[in-house]
């Protein structure tokens, strides 16, 4: 079965090149040319990944994005953002509202097939053979992707679901930011240790009871991130 792309994106000459290109490498690519329309068809119909622009005539991509990332169904459908917009400031504001990715226009097509074939891979390969981790307070479920935290539900995008159960599948190991890219993202990645940062403080604001004083998500000086217990951490410091 053909895996499928919606292209939100109202420039018609990119619309096509997306469309050609993708269709070539055996995509079933649909697009809309505003972000309603999208978001209509995205909840109506099950889809593999959103290319997105971000200069749209009514919702902006990252209103897209964020109702995405806030809606139950589409959550965890991976998200690239497609623009001529490439500061750093969008870059990050993009990753941290939920996107897996970011390519600036003008780009090359055959780049932008990796990057979709990358993410994709990513959300096709599992992290872990276990099928649920719990430490201390965090409760994952990989068959599900549904996360509690002291009994609480959290909703994760796809990316921050992944980072935190490799995290939390290797408690109280300190990894570097090279290490989680490449053990999260894998070795095609297109995204900058940056990425981790901004991921990191997400899940922070999501699961820490004090994103600023944070017990579970550890940064340790000159060398990474770890995951500790609730427990662990309150004896530390």
């Amino acid at each position: 079965m053909r895996q499928r792309i919606v292209l939100i994106e109202d420039e018609k000459d990119i619309v096509q090149l997306v469309q050609y290109n993708f269709r070539k490498e055996g995509y079933e690519v649909e697009s809309f040319g505003r972000g309603k329309d999208g978001l209509d068809h995205l909840r109506r119909k099950p889809v593999d990944l959103v290319l997105l622009d971000i200069m749209l005539p009514d919702l902006d991509g990252f209103e897209v994005c964020k109702r995405i990332r806030a809606d139950d169904r589409l959550r965890i459908v991976p998200v690239i953002f497609l623009t001529a917009k490439g500061e750093e400031i969008d870059r990050v504001l993009g990753l941290e509202i939920g996107a897996d990715d970011y390519v600036v226009k003008p780009f090359s097509p055959r780049e932008l097939v990796a990057r979709v074939k990358a993410v994709l891979r990513r959300q096709d390969r599992p992290l872990e053979r276990v099928e649920v981790v719990e430490v201390g307070a965090v409760r994952l479920d990989a068959r599900t992707h549904e996360v509690t935290v002291r009994g609480q539900p959290v909703e994760l995008s796809s990316m921050e679901f992944k980072l935190l159960l490799f995290l939390a599948s290797h408690p109280r190991h300190v990894f570097s930011r090279d290490q989680l890219l490449d053990g999260v993202w894998g070795r095609e990645r297109f995204v900058t240790p940056r990425t981790v940062d901004v991921h990191i403080r997400r899940l922070r604001e999501k699961i820490e009871a004090e994103a600023d004083h944070p017990q579970l998500l550890q940064t340790i000086r000159g060398s990474g991130y770890r995951f500790a217990a609730e427990s662990e951490a309150e004896t530390e410091h």
